[in-house]
C-alpha cells in the first residue's frame, strides 16, 4: 500500500453516504408535495360536492330562486332559521322561502364544517342573453368566497381572472 492512499475508501465511503442523502431527501420532498396535491385534490373534490348539492336544492326549489340569491349574496348567513323543513309535520309544509333559508343553513353549515365558506354571485361577463346566470363560489384556507375589483389576494377572483394564490371553485347555475 501507497503512503499517501491511506483513507481513501473511508472517503469513498463518505462521497456516497452524501449522494445517497441527497437523493433521498430529493424523494421526500418529492412525497411531501404528492401529500400537498393530495390535499388540494381532495378540497376540490368537496367543493365540488358542495356547488353541486347547492345547484341541485335549487334546483328542487325553483321558486325559491330569488331567495336563494339573497341567501348566499355574500356568504351564507340566514335570516331565520327557525324552521327545520326536513323535521316539519306534514300539515306544516315549508314555504319557498323557509326552504331557501334551510337550505342555506344546511349547506353552509356543511361548508364550515369543512373549512369552506362560500357565496352565490352574479357570473362576470354576464351579458343580457344569459339571462340569471350566477356563480356559486366556494373558498377554503385563506380565500373569500369573492370577486374582487381590487388586487386583494383573498378574493377568488379579480374581474374575470382567477388570483393566482386563491384556493376556490366557482360552479356556473342557471334558474
Amino acid at each position: 500500500m501507497i503512503y499517501g492512499e491511506k483513507g481513501v475508501g473511508l472517503i469513498e465511503v463518505l462521497v456516497a453516504l452524501l449522494v445517497l442523502a441527497i437523493g433521498v431527501l430529493g424523494f421526500v420532498v418529492l412525497q411531501a408535495r404528492a401529500v400537498e396535491a393530495t390535499g388540494e385534490s381532495a378540497k376540490r373534490v368537496q367543493a365540488m360536492n358542495i356547488a353541486r348539492d347547492i345547484a341541485e336544492r335549487i334546483r328542487a326549489n325553483r321558486d325559491g330562486w330569488a331567495e336563494y340569491k339573497t341567501q348566499f349574496a355574500t356568504t351564507a348567513k340566514q335570516k331565520d332559521g327557525s324552521k327545520d323543513c326536513l323535521g316539519t309535520a306534514s300539515t306544516d309544509f315549508c314555504t319557498e322561502a323557509e326552504l331557501a333559508d334551510y337550505d342555506a343553513r344546511e349547506v353552509e353549515k356543511y361548508a364550515a364544517s369543512l373549512g369552506m365558506n362560500l357565496s352565490i354571485q352574479q357570473c362576470q361577463k354576464n351579458r343580457a342573453s344569459d339571462f340569471d346566470r350566477q356563480c356559486v363560489y366556494i373558498a377554503w384556507n385563506d380565500t373569500t368566497a369573492s370577486n374582487s375589483a381590487t388586487d386583494s389576494d383573498t378574493a377568488c377572483t379579480k374581474g374575470t381572472t382567477y388570483q393566482t394564490k386563491s384556493n376556490c371553485l366557482i360552479m356556473e347555475i342557471y334558474q
